[in-house]
């Protein structure tokens, strides 16, 4: 493994070959960050696929959740934060001034490290978003959203004689999941989870990480993880970030059985991170 490791000083980054099973719903070509005068990435070029998970690894401060929140300009938020280059969810440019932030975020959802229900009931965490879009027609059509959503982050059946509580009455996982249904309640098409089980219990955990798997059958699912084996249970495809350079992509197995760049294979066995 090491004697085909690309030199430590290389910026290129490595590319394993990819089964083309879905078609591309982003892509980056290019992708810089600054915040102010300090360049947090450099160059990224990736292609994610549809109905799959791909996870992004690195050690903290390598650029990862700064390049997930590029994908839903997320880091238009920030006075200082400057982005460079493409992206396009199925051949859109995200960054056209013609497009709306804000309905761009129904169709990238995002779900943040620590779970972040609103203060308001656990119907109403998942009704806000299809009542600010309107996507329900009436009281009857917002009920089966609701209920749908809850079904599809696996809470349904935990909360369905108490939907008027309040969502923070919830245990952490819970909150988690009912974060989940909020964002897929606005019928995304791509969700980001930033960290998603890093404040959560290991049965928490790994409920979200099976409802991970589950929902991939029907989006595009990006996360940000620490955790190497959570990554290398959850995902299909792996990014390895360093220093803000997008050092190797490919198929997850691949990238932890047999990487190619000393750096990756440095990461992945401990050596730094």
């Amino acid at each position: 493994m090491a004697d085909s490791a690309a030199p430590a000083h290389t910026a290129k980054t490595v590319y394993h070959s990819v089964a083309n099973t879905h078609p591309v719903k982003v892509a980056a070509s290019g992708v810089e960050v600054f915040y102010a005068d300090k360049q947090a990435l450099h160059g990224i070029n990736l292609d994610i696929q549809d109905r799959s998970v791909t996870a992004f690894i690195g050690p903290s401060g390598c650029g990862k959740s700064t390049f997930l929140r590029c994908i839903n300009r997320m880091n238009d938020t920030i006075d200082t934060a400057r982005v460079a280059g493409s992206i396009r969810i199925d051949d859109e440019e995200i960054n056209d001034r013609a497009v709306d932030p804000v309905l761009l975020r129904a169709r990238v959802g995002m779900v943040f490290q620590k779970p972040n229900p609103f203060p308001k009931s656990i119907y109403d965490n998942v009704a806000y978003g299809p009542r600010i879009h309107g996507l329900a027609s009436g009281k009857d059509e917002l009920d089966a959203i609701v209920e749908t959503s809850l079904k599809k982050a696996g809470l349904w059946d935990e909360v369905a004689d108490r939907l008027d509580q309040p969502g923070n009455s919830l245990s952490g996982g819970q909150q988690q999941r009912l974060v989940i249904a909020r964002a897929i309640a606005v019928n995304p098409e791509v969700i980001l989870m930033d960290e998603p089980c890093s404040a959560l219990d290991p049965i928490a955990t790994a409920r979200i990480e099976e409802l991970i798997d589950e929902l991939r059958e029907n989006y595009c699912l990006i996360i940000v993880t620490h955790s190497m084996a959570q990554a290398a249970r959850v995902s299909q495809m792996t990014a390895f970030f360093h220093l803000g350079h997008l050092v190797e992509y490919g198929p997850t197995e691949e990238i932890f059985t047999n990487p190619r760049d000393r750096r990756t294979q440095d990461y992945i066995t401990g050596r730094f991170g």
